[in-house]
Formats: C-alpha cells, sequence, structure tokens
C-alpha cells in the first residue's frame, strides 16, 4: 500500500474509528485500525466485536493494499503533526511507514487475516433519522441505563417505534427515562435494545452531522450510515420490562415548580445528605409547601422550601438525589411537574407542556 491524503482529513477518521477499539488480551489485534486503500479511496476500519466502523476517505492512492496497525499509536502520532499538511502511508518490509515533510515513523502491524470482518446491515426498507433528533432521543435517557451488564437488558436503550414517533427508553429499575421523537417516515419494527456502552461512540461519531442519516436493522445489528462513515452496533437479544406497567394512570399529589429552582434546591440540599443521599420532599398543598429536607449525623441538615403550585394530598416522600438530579438536562421547558401516587408509588417528572419526555423515580425505603 502506499496513498497520499491531508492530514486533517485523516486525523479526523483516525480519531473516531481508535475510540471503537478495544484492548483485548486474547484478541489484540482488536486494538488496531485496518486500514484498506483502493479506488482513490482509504477505508478505516474498526471493531471491538460489539461495536464497528467504517469511514471511507478520499485519497491518492499510488499502489492499492490494506494493513493493520495500533489504532492508538497511529492516533497519537497523527494528532500531534502540527507542521504538515499532507500524510503519506506506505507499506514497508511488512510494517506500516508514516510520513510528512518533517518526520516520519514505522509503526509495527499486525495479520490482516486476523482482522474480524464488519457486518454489513442489508435492509429492505431503510429509514432515515435526523441525526440531532436521533442523539437528542439517547441522551435524554442513557443515564438511565444501568452500568451493570449482569442484566444486559437493562444496560441497553430501548427504542421501539410507536405512531409517528420512535420512543427511546432507559431504567436501572430504579428510576426510568423515556424521549418520544418524531420521525417522518420510518419503519414499523418492535424493540431494539442497543447495549447502553455502544450508545455513547454511535454519539460521538454521529454527533457532527446535521441531517438526515440512514438506519438498517435485522436481528442481530443496527446501523447508521450517512454519507462516508458507516457504524453498525450488535443488538441484544431479550424482552425489556413492560415499563408502561409502572406507570401511575392517577394522581394523588401535583407539585408544579421552576425547574432552576428545583435544581438549586436539590443541589443545596446534597450537600447535607447522608451516605444514602437522601432526600425529604414535603408536600402540603393547602399551605402552599413544598419543602425540601436533609440530614446528615457528621455535616448537619438543611431545608428549603420552594415556591410552588401545589395540588392533592399531603405527602411526605424520600428519594435518593442522585436518580432525581440527571433528568434534568433532558427537560426543555423551564417548569416542571412533580406528580405523586402513593408513597410506596414512583414519582413522575414532566416538562410542563412538553409531552414527549417523561421521568420516572422510585422512592426510597424508610
Amino acid at each position: 500500500m502506499n496513498i497520499e491524503c491531508i492530514k486533517e482529513k485523516l486525523s479526523y477518521a483516525i480519531a473516531k474509528a481508535e475510540r471503537v477499539t478495544s484492548k483485548n488480551i486474547t484478541l489484540p489485534v482488536l486494538s488496531c485500525i485496518l486500514l484498506e486503500a483502493s479506488n482513490s479511496t482509504l477505508t478505516i476500519k474498526a471493531t471491538n466485536l460489539d461495536l464497528g466502523i467504517e469511514i471511507t476517505l478520499p485519497v491518492k492512492v499510488v499502489t492499492p493494499g490494506k494493513i493493520a496497525v495500533s489504532g492508538s499509536v497511529l492516533y497519537n502520532f497523527i494528532t500531534n503533526i502540527t507542521n504538515d499538511k499532507n500524510i503519506k502511508l506506505e507499506t514497508i518490509d511488512g510494517n506500516l511507514k508514516v510520513s510528512t515533510k518533517h518526520s516520519e515513523s514505522i509503526i509495527k502491524a499486525f495479520p490482516v487475516d486476523d482482522f474480524p470482518n464488519i457486518p454489513k446491515v442489508s435492509s429492505d426498507k431503510p429509514f432515515t433519522f435526523n441525526a440531532p433528533n436521533l442523539i437528542k432521543g439517547f441522551k435524554s435517557v442513557m443515564y438511565s441505563a444501568s452500568n451493570s451488564t449482569i442484566r444486559p437488558v437493562l444496560s441497553s436503550i430501548l427504542l421501539h417505534s410507536e405512531d409517528d414517533s420512535v420512543v427511546f427508553v432507559a431504567t436501572d429499575s430504579f428510576r426510568l427515562g423515556e424521549k418520544r421523537v418524531n420521525v417522518k417516515k420510518h419503519k414499523e419494527f418492535n424493540q431494539i435494545l442497543i447495549p447502553f456502552k455502544n450508545v455513547g461512540e454511535i454519539i460521538r461519531t454521529l454527533e457532527d452531522i446535521k441531517e438526515d442519516v440512514s438506519v438498517f436493522l435485522n436481528e442481530n445489528q443496527i446501523a447508521f450510515s450517512y454519507n462516508d462513515i458507516y457504524i453498525t452496533s450488535r443488538i441484544i437479544d431479550g424482552s425489556f420490562p413492560d415499563y408502561k406497567q409502572i406507570i401511575p394512570k392517577e394522581t394523588k399529589t401535583e407539585v408544579t415548580v421552576l425547574k432552576q429552582d428545583l435544581v438549586s434546591a436539590l443541589r443545596i440540599s446534597n450537600i447535607f445528605s447522608d451516605k444514602f443521599s437522601q432526600v425529604v420532599f414535603t408536600i402540603k398543598p393547602k399551605e402552599k409547601l413544598f419543602r425540601i429536607t436533609t440530614k446528615s449525623m457528621d455535616i448537619g441538615e438543611n431545608i428549603n422550601n420552594l415556591d410552588v403550585v401545589a395540588k392533592g394530598d399531603d405527602l411526605t416522600i424520600s428519594f435518593n438525589y442522585k436518580y432525581i438530579i440527571d433528568c434534568f438536562q433532558s427537560v426543555e421547558a423551564d417548569s416542571v411537574s412533580l406528580t405523586f401516587f402513593y408513597q410506596s408509588k414512583p414519582m413522575v417528572i414532566r416538562g410542563v407542556g412538553d409531552k414527549s419526555f417523561l421521568y420516572l423515580v422510585m422512592p426510597m425505603n424508610k
């Protein structure tokens, strides 16, 4: 292989691919990026077996070929080149020579035949998804997914179609986020479970795109494609909990409060919370009282009274601060509504006037 290319474009592609590589002792080739040159293009590939990415660049191909090298070494070398605009890549004695006007390096190569194939997802009816809306859907709920892989279904993001929307859902069994994103034309599909750890890389790969991406589905994979970028993720085989059954159908108590007032009060309260991050809500609608109380034997205690509009029954209920505070990044409205059913039932948080996002938090046991 012998090619010449623009440093800026190569650096951009290598940066995205390198994040997908994996440090795997038994399969060291997974730490590699595969470079494949042919027909005036360079295709850059990386995979960790769960996630795969391909990016194609226009380059000057002197001699076609392919080679696999350490992703981190190639990335660190190229991103630290500052004075040269063009880079030459060529195979020398089975290794990769990377040279510019001012420097050159030899990077040890790995056997190309050991590099795994990246699945190509074929679909009769791919659909399009506006990239910013897709990313918004993921970001609105991904913090609710479980970090533990003991139950893979809970460490994933659910996507399912409903009317003219794609619904994004995540839960770790203590809290749940649901975000509805309108999609003009989409394929009717049942639940898709994307591993949580893959979602971050999908977001970073597509975050520069402001237009529509094509989405391909089959039983085992989901893929997103835009121009010269293709990224595919494994789909988890399992059934997501029937979460709609735990969303209260009635409301006994409801509080409407300015989002920023609530966020500020929660952050102050957390300074004085105990090791369980417990915050206590006391609601007395007739007195227009909404009080947040925290207490720590080691630090002290704090009480915050907020100006709210409240209705329904009096209620005292405890929550984990950490499970509440995350959701406000997904609420676009200036005011939020907190609805309660009974002390043993979850609290539901919504933006006032926004039916696209719902957040549910289970109370703490006393």
